[in-house]
């Protein structure tokens, strides 16, 4: 799959990458790394003792849910989350600077209603003391990261809204300038 080539916002990535734009990269790896560890150690005890860790499937759902969480937070912050392309590539320069801050305004106010309603799941959680069907463990442990998740995909959003609209005016300056050179 090719990279787009026009893409309305600078675009984060190479050395020259902000160090906070590398925070999902990490977790990234971290998460990958939680995953297969578990995974391996439940084939080894599953092959040596024809038994296996009950609790890998649920802390393995659990780290597949976060990682997409991450990996959402980090397209999002690179501005190559999903669009439809047909739509986001046509037109004159200002449509498409229009619809790519139409769209990073969307994902922030939907990723902001999420965080809203799942934090009222995790208070639920809390109160009624729900506990995880697979190890007992307080369901909230897992739910809370939905919530803290969803506002770090809202920030991301935001900061690319910001983006896209300092690119906005230095184009608007730069064409200025042009125009009456």
């Amino acid at each position: 799959m090719s990279e787009p080539s026009h893409s309305p916002a600078p675009q984060a990535e190479g050395p020259e990458q902000p160090r906070a734009l590398r925070i999902e990269d990490w977790l990234t790896v971290i998460i990958m790394a939680l995953l297969a560890l578990i995974t391996f150690a439940n084939v080894l005890v599953r092959y040596f003792t024809d038994a296996s860790f009950a609790w890998t499937e649920e802390i393995s759902i659990f780290l597949m849910i976060l990682l997409a969480m991450v990996a959402g937070s980090a397209a999002v912050a690179r501005d190559q989350h999903i669009r439809i392309e047909f739509l986001t590539s046509r037109g004159t320069a200002a449509r498409k600077q229009l619809l790519a801050r139409l769209g990073s305004a969307s994902v922030a106010l939907l990723f902001a209603l999420i965080a809203a309603l799942s934090a009222r799941v995790v208070w639920d959680d809390w109160r009624y003391e729900e506990t995880s069907p697979g190890i007992g463990v307080p369901q909230w442990w897992y739910s809370v990261w939905l919530p803290i998740c969803s506002l770090a995909i809202t920030a991301r959003a935001i900061g690319l809204f910001r983006r896209q609209g300092r690119l906005a005016q230095f184009e608007a300056v730069a064409t200025d300038e042009q125009e009456s050179a």
